[in-house]
């Protein structure tokens, strides 16, 4: 098998004397779209957050490309290619559309890339085009989900990572966003999908992992996950 484009081998993450992560261990190969499924406090956002940078690990490895980043400063990892997708949006409310997302390619010097990429977020997110100019804390939430999505796109991931991009969404506002990824899918951009959503998620995934207080409990591909009667009963409901 290929190296994977990212490994986390026997992952703890702790906080305080809270263990968030156990000794987690997952792959996701370049061109995948991998979910990570679980309720709230499984640990989903601490593992996004681990491998930014943002929280150290206790002990274990990530790795990227084969080679071990524990310890990186956090835009070591944005030029290495990790892209983070935080809950919550977080815009900058004062600023405009437009500077949000040039935001987003702040470590980049290629302005004709740069122009490039806003136009792929344009045609991506037609409502951002519309509103390129309008204050980004005046939009909808959708809209907001939209614009953090699309500023994290801006720094041109090699795997761009999510969290919780259907939080808070009207249901036609979550189909629109899950759309959006499958269409960056099939252009070949390789995903890390944290969600509640599991529905949502394995509909789009192309495997899954399910954490339970801080420990991976099952795996495998979207379709088996979607068919499984433990999953059923825990997240996809009747």
């Amino acid at each position: 098998m290929n190296t994977p484009l990212l490994a986390l081998e026997q992952l703890t993450v702790r906080y305080g004397g809270i263990t968030a992560l156990r000794t987690i261990s997952l792959q996701v190969q370049s061109g995948e779209l991998v979910a990570l499924l679980g309720a709230n406090g499984a640990g989903k956002s601490t593992t996004l957050r681990a491998i930014s940078q943002l929280v150290p690990a206790a002990s274990g490895s990530i790795r990227w490309h084969g080679g071990t980043i524990n310890g990186l400063a956090p835009e070591r990892t944005v030029k290495l290619g990790i892209s983070h997708c935080p809950e919550g949006r977080r815009v900058l409310a004062r600023q405009s559309v437009v500077d949000n997302l040039e935001l987003g390619a702040w470590l980049r010097r290629d302005q004709a890339g740069v122009r490039s990429d806003l136009e792929r977020c344009y045609g991506l997110f037609p409502r951002l085009a519309e509103r390129r100019e309008q204050l980004a804390g005046s939009l909808s939430g959708g809209e907001q989900q939209m614009l953090a999505i699309a500023r994290s796109l801006m720094a041109r991931p090699t795997l761009l990572m999510l969290d919780e991009p259907s939080l808070g969404l009207a249901p036609k506002l979550v189909a629109e966003v899950m759309e959006a990824l499958q269409a960056l899918h099939r252009d070949g951009l390789t995903m890390l999908l944290v969600e509640q959503n599991a529905n949502a998620a394995l509909a789009i995934a192309d495997r899954a992992y399910v954490l339970v207080s801080g420990s991976i409990e099952q795996q495998g591909s979207a379709a088996a996950l979607r068919h499984d009667e433990r999953i059923k009963a825990a997240y996809l409901g009747p």
